[in-house]
């Protein structure tokens, strides 16, 4: 009987189950991959090497700029040669302290059409005379030219060519690298990229670091198509920035230029990069413009991004102001200006916590709007007018019904609770518009006291409105039309805000009054005189209802109609 050896038993065991294990698992997938891809760069290297065989493989001449600040390449080798997607280019400079730059320029430029432009640059900084750069072929497979050029050692911002050679390139793959100036290095810029060559479809997000620059700093945008161009200015904040691109000029490609300020001169900018944007969406969308007050003021404006926009009959905008910036602190609110065709409307929305976003009506009716967003004078001393800036100007397109005489407005909050509880208390009971009219006549003229200080100091606000003058009880011409107009609107009645002049002494004086749609016609009426009179510079409480309805012919001999303000 044969005695088996129990150690080799286990051993052939185990043999059995490796071999086993080895024939049912699958292959690790990554290495499939891996040598797939590696299979298909050995095939492009095979290209290149056969393509090279055809080539006439000259030595790489340099020029004679080399000889004398000291330059040499040790790759390329050649002034025409095949490449597989990329190529290195090295090279090093003795006298490099006397240049006046410390980058080597590499221009690469596309022979043929292809979807990536024709040219990318490089600026390769040159480090204790020793310069280094991969440089990739944006169009894929084709001819390129490539220069290399040095710094002069006279004047700055000047270059000599030190080479030039071309290269076929027989990979199909496009990659265009995202390259950055002098400017856009020394800034420390970077982007959320790896090909400055992108797909885009209405807007592109740009979004990037700048590592040296500060919140005092700010960022300038230019994008191009064709014969179209399009500024605009963003801020810095914690060294990063980010925005919304609209690609306004419909489908193709954009160029957008990114700019960095300049540290040698005040409010003038340098490009730092260029990226190309090939936009897949056939819609043409009108560019906001931008006055310098924008940027002075310290104004963002989130939204809208883009003129065109269509509305239902309100609009909303929506942006920041920059505590830091002029007059940051004290802008406690914008202006909105509305125009269609010759009718023009005047709106002012809050900013709290230097934060604004609010709706406004387009209450012309249907059609395009031009909209300009404004941000006040911070004004010294008072006075009975307001003066503005516009910061930003863009159309919007509405399909809203016409209802300029019953919608709310710039002080005429007639969708306010308190006013519509009050109109209702007023005209509930009342049947006809013109019994209506005069309850709301009486009452204004009855409960609001003339400030006659208010009117000799001029100490006019951006907020003087029907709700603080229901709740002062009392105010100057402009505030009693305010509330008499709202309590007229919270009733469904048609009214209006009537501009113009009124001969109450010696000369005549802005005056305020109100006009209210009564069965077709407009019928008018001054609470304000209505009220009583001022007699010793102090206000004089008389009711009268001569000026509810009054004979037009008697009115016009005291009143002089401008027109309608809304």
């Amino acid at each position: 009987m044969v005695r088996k050896n129990p150690f080799v038993i286990v051993f052939v065991c185990l043999i059995s189950s490796l071999l086993l294990l080895s024939a049912c698992s699958d292959p690790d997938p990554s290495s499939a991959e891996a040598k797939a891809e590696k299979k298909e760069e050995n095939k492009f290297e095979k290209l290149a090497k056969e393509k090279n065989k055809e080539l006439v493989l000259e030595p790489l001449e340099l020029t004679s700029y080399s000889e004398e600040v000291g330059a040499a390449l040790t790759n390329p080798e050649y002034k025409e040669f095949a490449a597989n997607g990329k190529v290195v280019i090295e090279g090093k400079v003795e006298k490099y302290s006397a240049l006046k730059s410390d980058y080597a320029w590499i221009k690469v430029r596309s022979t043929g059409d292809g979807p990536a432009g024709n040219d990318l640059e490089y600026y390769t900084q040159i480090k204790e005379g020793k310069f280094k750069q991969d440089i990739r072929f944006f169009n894929g497979e084709g001819e390129y030219k490539v220069s290399i050029q040095l710094p002069s050692t006279d004047s700055g911002n000047y270059y000599y060519d030190l080479a030039s050679f071309t290269v076929h390139n027989v990979n199909p793959d496009t990659e265009r690298d995202v390259t950055f100036t002098p400017f856009g290095q020394e800034a420390e810029l970077a982007l959320d990229l790896k090909s400055s060559y992108v797909k885009g479809k209405e807007v592109f997000t740009l979004e990037g670091e700048a590592g040296n620059l500060t919140e005092s700093d700010s960022i300038m945008l230019k994008l191009n198509k064709d014969s179209e161009m399009w500024k605009h200015v963003i801020p810095v904040k914690n060294g990063k920035f980010s925005y919304e691109v609209p690609l306004f000029y419909g489908k193709g490609l954009h160029q957008l230029e990114i700019l960095v300020p300049d540290k040698e001169r005040d409010n003038y900018y340098q490009t730092a990069t260029t990226l190309l944007i090939d936009n897949e969406s056939d819609r043409i969308m009108s560019p906001i413009e931008f006055s310098k007050t924008y940027e002075e003021r310290g104004v963002t404006l989130e939204y809208p991004q883009y003129g065109g926009e269509e509305s239902d009959g309100t609009f909303s905008v929506k942006g920041k102001i920059d505590p830091k910036a002029e007059f940051g602190p004290e802008t406690t609110h914008i202006y909105i200006t509305t125009k269609k065709g010759e009718d023009e409307a005047l709106d002012v929305i809050p900013v709290e916590d230097f934060t604004f976003d609010d709706s406004f009506y387009l209450r012309f009716g249907p059609g395009t709007y031009e909209v300009t967003l404004s941000v006040p004078e911070i004004k010294e001393k008072n006075s009975d007018y307001f003066r503005y800036y516009g910061f930003a100007k863009f159309e919007v397109e509405s399909e809203g019904e016409d209802k300029r005489d019953l919608l709310p407005s710039r002080g005429v909050q007639s969708d306010a609770p308190q006013i519509k509880e009050l109109a209702d208390e007023l005209t509930g009971g009342i049947a006809g518009d013109r019994d209506k009219a005069k309850a709301i006549y009486d009452y204004v003229a009855k409960n609001v006291s003339y400030d006659v200080e208010k009117l000799e100091t001029d100490n006019f606000s951006w907020d003087d409105s029907a709700l603080k003058t229901l709740d002062s009880k009392t105010g100057v011409c402009q505030d009693y039309a305010y509330l008499a107009i709202a309590l007229l609107r919270a009733s469904d009645m048609e009214a209006r805000f009537v501009e113009g002049t009124a001969f109450g002494g010696f000369w005549p004086q802005n005056h305020a009054w109100v006009e209210v749609k009564v069965e077709g016609n407009w019928l008018t009426m001054d609470p304000t005189w209505g009220a009583g009179y001022i007699k010793d510079d102090k206000f004089v409480a008389a009711f009268n209802e001569k000026y509810f309805d009054p004979d037009q012919n008697e009115f016009e001999k005291t009143h002089n109609r401008k027109g309608i303000s809304y």
